[in-house]
Formats: structure tokens, C-alpha cells, sequence
């Protein structure tokens, strides 16, 4: 008997990368950072494989040797890495690198030196979203010294790349902004004698909505786990997760009591209040407090108060509930019940924070696959 649970559909994430990988003639990388977005990352990248995903999307060196360490030997890209890291591991486990900066490119160099093999590197532009990656103006030192430590053995450049800013925007002006920079950046990169496999910008979004930035590699995230980058749209994808719980007590309370930390709910009449196991350290936003939407009883309904650490509590007025039915506070949406956007929109937020919030140690994660 289990009391609370994130359930996750390995078939659902399989079928959600076959519909990306069947709309694209580019290769595609699932990016399975964020321990899979919530879902747990090697499952995930697992699923994502079997359904033809040619590459592994992580941020940090610890993500990519985790993959490696879990015997995943397909190529995996890692791109949020800090000053002293370690590297030369990466380089020995034929992890491809993202490399933005001139000192990065050299810590790849001195790693590829100290793990005797050329570092696989795929160059970043920065075309907007002034994050990672060089601007304009630094991009061209970066290149022609990225171009000479290829032609000196010690790197190989098999990628450049960038990110969009406001792709799940269809139509919004910086999309058209960035992928001209970004052409400018490939010519650059051309001029000093770099001829890259793999020249990648798209993420779920316009995986999904724009065909002209597919180039070599995409990379969706969100959209493998079912989950859809523009609003109002689902692309026919499918949510894996579903986060639920059993009812932990039943009670009956007067009108006008006060439910939960501050009594910022009471009753109206007469209720029944139902308290439900999960709570912000299972990964329950506190500010879905009198918000957050949970199924229960074949009704939604909103919690009642505070959301507390462990627990929260439902207003039921005068339904019958019992401890030990099952609430849940999102799915697929299939039987009517609220799903991750439903919980983005009652806490102002987006649904790749509320899948990423659930990895609680004592919230088990169930994979559920049906395959044969």
C-alpha cells in the first residue's frame, strides 16, 4: 500500500519523442536535464532512445557521467559548466562539451590534453537571450581560436549553437532576430575554415511550430515528457506524470472554522475536510495555498488554506469521502482531472517548475511501461 506517488509513463514519454523525431528531418536530442524535468533521468533518456532520440541533452558534468555511469553510450551534450571543473572526465567519457567563452574553450583544451583525446566541443552564440554562449563581439576571437586548436589536434568543433528566447511565442519578432544572428554567427564561423556536423537552435517549441530552425539537431525538452511549450496548444502530446496521494483523515467541522496554518480559509457551512499527504517539501507549491486544483471524489476541487510541508487539506462540504481515496493533484487531464498547466495557472507559474518541484526522496517515483 503506497501513500503518495509520482507516477511516470515511460510509453507516454516514448510516444511524445516519436511524434517530435517524426516531425523533423533533423536529428534529435531529448534533454533529459533537471533529473528528466522531474521524471527521473535515466528512465527518461532511456524511453527517449527507444522511441529514435540520437542524442542526450544535460546542463552539468555530473548529469553526463550519471547517463554514462548507467551505461547510456549514445552522444550526450553538457553545457552549464562552471570554471575548474574536472573536465578531462567528460572529455574520457566522450561527453561533447558546450563552450561559450574563451576560457572555457581553454579548460577544454587543457582537459583534452590531460585525457589525451580531442575535446568534442559545440561553440555557443549568444543571437539574444543574454545568457550563455558569446555575443557578437566576442564571437569571432572565439571561433578563429576554437579553429586553432582544431587545426593543433587538441579540440574538434562539432557543433554550433544557441537558444531562443521567446520561441513559444509563434510569430513573436526576436525569433526572426535571432536566427538571422545566428546565420551570421555559422558565416563567422565559416570564414575561419570551421565546417561544424551539427548546427542546432531549435527547442520544443520550435521543434514544434518552426521547421526553418531544425538545421542538423533539435532539441526539445518539456515536449518529450508530454508537457507543451506554447500556451493553448497541446501538439497532441501526452503528460507522463501524475502526482497523487491517499487521504490521510477525514473530519467533520463547523462553519466558519479556519483550515490550516494563519486561517486564511474557513468553512462556509458545515464540511467535510479532507488531508491529503504532500505537501511543499514533497514539491506542493506553498503559493498553490487556496489555489492548487486536486481531484478527489470525481470532483476538482481547490485546497483549502495553506499548503503546509508535509499536508494539505481539501474543503469536501458534504461529499462522501473516505480516508484512503486517492486524490490527485495532476495528470493527463484524461478523466477530467487538472494537470500541470491547470496547477501553472493557479500559482503563476509555468508547467516545466511544477513537474521539476516532485523528486522528494519519500515520494516515490513508479514508472509505469507497457511494453511487452
Amino acid at each position: 500500500m503506497w501513500q503518495a506517488e509520482v507516477r511516470v509513463d515511460l510509453d507516454a514519454i516514448r510516444e511524445n519523442v516519436a511524434r517530435l523525431r517524426a516531425g523533423t528531418s533533423a536529428e534529435l536530442m531529448a534533454v533529459v536535464k533537471g533529473d528528466g524535468y522531474g521524471h527521473g533521468m535515466v528512465p527518461a533518456a532511456r524511453a527517449a532512445l527507444d522511441a529514435g532520440a540520437d542524442w542526450l541533452g544535460v546542463c552539468t558534468l555530473g548529469e553526463a557521467l550519471e547517463l554514462r555511469g548507467a551505461g547510456l553510450t549514445g552522444p550526450v551534450l553538457a553545457w552549464l559548466l562552471s570554471p575548474g571543473l574536472p573536465l578531462h572526465d567528460a572529455v574520457a567519457a566522450d561527453v561533447d562539451l558546450g563552450v561559450g567563452s574563451r576560457a572555457l574553450l581553454s579548460e577544454a583544451v587543457a582537459a583534452a590534453r590531460l585525457a589525451g583525446r580531442p575535446a568534442r566541443l559545440h561553440l555557443k552564440i549568444d543571437t539574444g537571450l543574454s545568457r550563455g554562449g558569446a555575443t557578437g563581439d566576442d564571437w569571432p576571437e572565439l571561433v578563429e581560436a576554437a579553429a586553432k586548436a582544431q587545426s593543433d589536434g587538441t579540440v574538434e568543433v562539432v557543433g554550433v549553437w544557441s537558444h531562443f528566447v521567446f520561441a513559444d511565442a509563434p510569430g513573436h519578432a526576436t525569433i526572426d532576430r535571432q536566427l538571422a544572428a545566428y546565420h551570421d554567427g555559422l558565416a563567422v564561423a565559416s570564414r575561419y575554415g570551421l565546417r561544424p556536423r551539427y548546427r542546432h537552435l531549435a527547442n520544443s517549441a520550435a521543434t514544434l511550430t518552426r521547421p526553418d530552425t531544425h538545421f542538423d539537431l533539435v532539441r526539445p525538452g518539456i515536449a518529450c515528457y508530454g508537457l507543451s511549450p506554447v500556451p493553448g496548444e497541446t501538439f497532441g502530446l501526452r503528460p507522463a506524470m501524475t502526482v497523487r496521494a491517499r487521504v490521510m483523515l477525514v473530519k467533520r467541522v463547523p462553519a466558519g472554522q479556519g483550515v490550516s496554518y494563519g486561517h486564511t480559509y474557513h468553512t462556509e457551512r458545515e464540511s467535510t475536510l479532507a488531508v491529503v499527504p504532500l505537501g511543499y517539501a514533497d514539491g506542493v507549491p506553498r503559493h498553490a495555498s487556496n489555489t492548487g486544483p486536486v481531484r478527489l471524489g470525481g470532483r476538482t476541487r481547490r485546497i483549502a488554506g495553506r499548503v503546509c510541508m508535509d499536508q494539505i487539506v481539501l474543503d469536501c462540504g458534504d461529499d462522501e469521502i473516505n480516508a484512503g481515496e486517492v486524490a490527485t493533484l495532476f495528470g493527463d487531464g484524461r478523466d477530467g482531472g487538472p494537470t500541470a498547466d491547470d496547477w501553472a495557472d493557479a500559482v503563476g507559474t509555468i508547467n516545466y517548475e511544477i513537474v521539476t518541484r516532485f523528486g522528494s526522496p519519500r515520494v516515490p517515483r513508479i514508472y509505469q511501461d507497457i511494453r511487452p
